[in-house]
C-alpha cells in the first residue's frame, strides 16, 4: 500500500472530511445515470451486493460513495424503512406471530428522525380530583364512585377504580 492511499484510509477512518469535489470526480455512482435510484435504494436499506449487481457498479463503490455523502447517516436515520419493509413481507415468508409485533412495537416507537422514542403517559390525580365539583367529591367520598370524565381521562376500568375489589 502507498504511503498516499494509507494516508486517504486513515483520513477516512479518523474521520476527517473527505473532498466531495475530488469524490464526484473519480465516483462511478456520482457518474452513473441511475445515481438518484442508487442513492435512494442504498438510504431505504436496499442491499448493497443486491444494488452492485443491479446497477453493474461494484460494491464498494457504493460503500465509498455512501460514506463520502453522508447517506450511511441517511440510512441509519430512516430505519423506519426497513422495518416497515420486514412488515410488509410478513405474508410472503414464514415468520413467527411475535416477529412481526416486535417490528411494529419498535416501529411504533421510531420518529421520523429515526430516532428511538419511548411514549409514556403520566397522569397527576392530584390535579384531577381538583378538577372535581363539590357535588363529584362528595359522591366519591359517600359511594366510592368517580366521575365519568375521571375515569375516562385516566383510562381506569371498572377493575381499577378504588373499592372495586370488593364488589367481585
Amino acid at each position: 500500500m502507498t504511503k498516499g492511499r494509507r494516508n486517504r484510509v486513515m483520513s477516512r477512518a479518523e474521520g476527517k472530511p473527505i473532498s466531495k469535489g475530488r469524490h464526484e470526480y473519480q465516483c462511478t455512482i456520482c457518474a452513473h445515470t441511475q445515481r438518484d435510484e442508487i442513492d435512494q435504494a442504498f438510504v431505504n436499506w436496499g442491499q448493497p451486493s443486491r444494488l452492485a449487481k443491479e446497477f453493474s457498479v461494484s460494491r464498494d463503490s457504493i460503500y465509498r460513495h455512501a460514506h463520502a455523502l453522508g447517506l450511511m447517516e441517511k440510512r441509519r436515520r430512516n430505519v423506519r424503512a426497513a422495518l416497515e419493509r420486514i412488515i410488509e413481507k410478513a405474508d410472503d415468508v414464514e415468520v413467527n406471530a411475535a416477529a412481526v409485533v416486535s417490528a411494529v412495537s419498535a416501529l411504533a416507537r421510531i420518529n421520523s428522525q429515526g430516532q428511538w422514542v419511548e411514549r409514556t403517559e403520566t397522569v397527576s390525580l392530584n390535579a384531577l380530583f381538583e378538577r372535581m365539583t363539590a357535588d363529584e367529591l362528595e359522591t366519591y367520598a359517600r359511594d366510592g364512585k368517580l366521575p365519568d370524565w375521571f375515569e375516562a381521562t385516566t383510562g381506569a376500568t371498572p377493575d381499577d377504580t378504588p373499592g372495586a375489589e370488593n364488589e367481585h
